[in-house]
């Protein structure tokens, strides 16, 4: 009889171990997740997860680290500071917060454009007079109205500050070899008055109250197909006129810690690029990093070019500054076609045969989140939208190069909408700060992407992509600790550890 109770004591003993091995499994690591789902979630706090079968654990190394993070954002357009002044007073302000609050999207890293843009309302320039070689009718007064009001606006909704870089469509017409908005490239004896343009615009937004933290030298080097403003360059030609020029009175001026990033194009192309701006001690002095679009596929984010540009300059920035859906007209209120693949881009249309399989239907929102998260874990430290706001249409634009926005407005009847890429920006920019280092996560389940992050105050967020049709569950690990946690089909997660946390045992 002694022998029987013994059994079932050691038995009892067992199963209580058992259970409560589980418990640690499952509780010992104290999370906070929110979800934006095709399903309805909006950045919603969950808080409970269906029990589903899975043996997949993420496991996260913060001792393994990466690259420093920059911040993320989006662009200061004049349509979209246009369309602000369109709306209600109380709308406007909605916005702005959404975009800077802290509690909000908290953007951190912005950009803006020099002279006009395709998303502007027309065609202009700083320096309106022809061969003002000293630039002394230099003016930003076309910005008064419109874009400079909502960047200072923006400044007094964000508690955290952001920093905001200016890039160039094009030097006005009369520096260029074509004497045209669109194409030509600017003529050499014009390269010490584009220089010193750079410099003026600095002065000219300080004596608004607005701090500019950087440049990219010129938007699209490659051209755009003869559509909009646009003035080439080569590899050469750039690293000459940022050498010997562009970098050379940024300094002399006393603006030599205004950060200078080559390039700004699609990343098939950064290899050649790179190659040059990076190939000598010389040729990188003035260069801080390099900026990248996502243009040129739906789908890929082009991972090898992104290990390769870090790879030939590893101290140096890596900036994705500009990425949209474009040649859409934007959905109104219809969030589930922001989740479907029914989005196609220009190269669907206008992409050489050998290269439209870089350009399929899409979702939207998976072009975001696969995206942001390949660039990642690929070595990029920032990542900025295009237009914050646009109407209807996808404008305005007087080229009428329509494209969707993460908000989108209808100024006539004061009605804003928030895309589901509104919220996939927020569990980015969000939870992963200025000064966040990526860190090392051992994903086994190919069908997830997964990114992670310890931020300066020691959080850790995890952010979660399952683009597929079906629930998943996986465990999120962390020095021994652990939580199981359930992503509903076609969602986005971010998943914060407020501190990370060491196995004692």
């Amino acid at each position: 009889m002694k022998t029987v109770n013994y059994v079932i004591y050691s038995l009892l003993i067992l199963v209580m171990t058992n259970c409560n091995d589980k418990h640690d499994t499952d509780k010992s690591l104290k999370v906070e997740v929110y979800e934006t789902s095709a399903s309805g979630n909006k950045l919603t706090k969950i808080n409970e997860f269906p029990s589903l079968d899975s043996t997949v654990v993420l496991r996260i190394n913060p001792e393994k680290k990466y690259q420093t993070i920059t911040g993320f954002g989006g662009a200061f357009t004049e349509s979209s500071a246009y369309l602000l002044n369109k709306l209600s007073k109380e709308n406007r302000e909605k916005i702005l917060k959404a975009y800077f609050a802290k509690d909000q999207a908290n953007y951190s890293l912005t950009r803006t454009h020099m002279n006009s843009c395709d998303f502007s309302l027309g065609q202009y320039s700083y320096a309106p007079i022809e061969e003002d070689m000293n630039l002394e009718h230099f003016t930003i007064e076309e910005d008064m109205n419109d874009l400079i009001p909502m960047i200072k606006d923006a400044m007094a909704v964000s508690q955290d500050g952001f920093k905001i870089f200016a890039s160039p469509w094009t030097a006005p017409p009369w520096m260029k070899d074509n004497k045209e908005w669109v194409g030509g490239k600017l003529l050499p004896k014009y390269y010490d008055t584009w220089a010193l343009f750079f410099s003026k615009y600095v002065d000219a937004y300080k004596d608004e109250g607005i701090d500019i933290w950087g440049f990219t030298v010129e938007n699209e080097p490659h051209g755009n197909g003869n559509n909009w403003e646009s003035m080439h360059f080569t590899p050469e030609e750039m690293t000459d006129f940022v050498m010997n020029h562009m970098g050379p009175k940024l300094e002399a001026d006393g603006k030599g810690d205004v950060i200078i990033l080559g390039y700004d194009q699609n990343r098939a192309g950064l290899k050649e690029w790179v190659d040059v701006m990076y190939a000598t001690e010389e040729s990188s002095k003035y260069y801080d990093g390099t900026a990248i679009h996502w243009y040129e596929s739906t789908y890929d984010y082009f991972p090898e070019a992104l290990q390769y540009a870090h790879s030939k300059a590893p101290n140096k920035l890596l900036i994705e500054t500009e990425g949209c859906v474009d040649s859409e007209v934007p959905k109104w209120r219809d969030d589930l076609w922001y989740w479907s693949k029914e989005a196609t881009d220009w190269g669907w249309d206008w992409a050489s045969e050998e290269e439209k399989y870089l350009h399929p239907k899409y979702a939207p929102v998976n072009r975001y989140a696969r995206d942001i998260i390949g660039c990642l874990n690929n070595w990029v430290d920032g990542w900025v939208d295009w237009n914050m706001v646009l109407d209807r249409q996808g404008g305005p634009n007087w080229f009428k190069n329509w494209c969707v926005a993460p908000v989108i407005v209808d100024p006539e009847a004061d009605e804003v909408y928030f895309t589901p890429l509104y919220y996939t920006m927020v569990h980015f920019s969000k939870y992963i700060r200025p000064g966040a280092v990526i860190i090392d996560v051992d994903n086994p389940d190919k069908d997830l992407m997964v990114t992670a992050a310890m931020n300066p105050d020691d959080s850790i967020a995890v952010v979660v992509f399952n683009e597929g049709q079906t629930h998943k569950r996986f465990t999120v690990n962390l020095n021994g600790n652990a939580i199981d946690i359930t992503i509903s089909a076609q969602a986005l997660q971010t998943i914060i550890v407020p501190e990370p946390k060491t196995n004692k045992n």
